[in-house]
């Protein structure tokens, strides 16, 4: 209770009062809430500091959002991995907007004394820097100094000596783009996420190697960018149509694929026949979506176990010096065909 009694004497609240801003309960007004939040963020992030790092059998799950279902089944997977090895789980949402954002949440799980945390695609990823170099640590770098044990999920960062666990996004943006000029096609789009988003970032980059592979055009006016949702896709894919007329896009999310189909079905267009769309993900929705979707598919479970028991490794004391601080496992996504992707036109095939 050291932590909480820290923070509500700094805020000038009871413990209680802390705890529920804490735990997200009613009976805190907003001017409260917000003095408690303001005075977390102020705070360092030293063990004594929060009342972090003891042995509670608890770590922390954070994730960028929950609307896009692979988050939920990245969650679950950690979830059930970690109760499986005698850890309970805090999950946080970290959207963007959201009452508290991933540093907020961050603080919360140091007060209850959380052992460790896995970030599932962190911040930093989001952070807008030239592809090859490194965005700058922020404050995770000061999460290691305190010996905060974590692990990255879809997030590896050369800035940051922190295990990570990832798929191959490049080889899965080439992997999607060679389905697609191995079936004929020559005008081949990207609908990305945002642009300093790393995932895109790296897809975009396995889908210029492929075309450039076949001297196709890779040119920016090729790329769309747009907001990893199915209304993002849609917006994004408008821009493509109105503009180099694709016979098939790629897309960075099975969730904005969604929103792509939707669109040039407003539009008239058929998938497959006039518009082929790949997704990335291999949500559950993407084998009953209409047509079903082609997509690239994550090894969820696979990579959920690879973080959940690097992480528990770590917080071992016994086992801690066979975990390296290097750790890096890359697995390979897995192309999976339906009916969203097919040749195109003759026509369309020749020019």
């Amino acid at each position: 209770m050291s932590g909480l009694s820290e923070i509500a004497r700094a805020a000038g609240v009871s413990i209680s009062t802390v705890s529920r801003v804490l735990n997200r309960r009613a009976g805190v007004n907003e001017e409260t809430r917000q003095r408690v939040l303001s005075v977390l963020a102020e705070m360092p992030y030293t063990p004594r500091g929060l009342g972090a790092l003891q042995r509670t059998g608890v770590i922390g799950l954070l994730v960028p959002e929950l609307s896009n279902p692979v988050f939920p089944a990245f969650a679950e997977a950690l979830e059930t991995r970690a109760a499986r090895l005698g850890y309970s789980s805090l999950l946080c949402n970290t959207r963007s907007g959201a009452p508290m954002g991933e540093e907020e949440y961050v603080r919360m799980l140091l007060a209850r004394g959380v052992e460790g945390m896995v970030f599932v695609s962190p911040e930093i990823t989001n952070v807008e820097v030239p592809l090859g170099q490194a965005p700058r640590p922020s404050y995770y770098a000061k999460l290691l100094a305190d010996g905060v044990h974590m692990v990255f999920l879809n997030g590896a960062t050369p800035a940051l000596d922190v295990p990570d666990v990832t798929v191959d996004e490049q080889l899965a943006g080439y992997m999607a783009t060679r389905h697609l000029i191995e079936l004929g096609h020559r005008r081949i789009g990207f609908v990305s996420g945002p642009a300093r988003s790393l995932p895109s970032r790296l897809k975009r980059a396995g889908w210029a190697a492929a075309l450039e592979e076949d001297h196709l055009p890779a040119g920016s006016e090729y790329v769309s960018h747009a907001s990893f949702s199915a209304e993002g896709g849609g917006q994004a894919v408008a821009r493509l149509l109105d503009t180099v007329s694709p016979t098939a896009v790629i897309c960075s999310s099975d969730h904005m694929a969604l929103g792509v189909m939707r669109e040039a079905h407003q539009r008239g267009i058929s998938v497959p026949e006039e518009l082929s769309v790949v997704g990335f993900d291999d949500i559950p929705l993407a084998a009953y979506s209409s047509p079903a979707l082609t997509t690239l598919a994550q090894p969820i479970e696979e990579m959920a176990a690879a973080a959940i028991d690097e992480l528990v490794l770590r917080l071992d004391p016994d086992r801690r010096r066979q975990s390296t601080d290097n750790y890096t496992r890359v697995f390979r996504p897995r192309l999976v065909v339906r009916e969203s992707s097919a040749p195109p036109k003759r026509d369309d095939r020749l020019t």
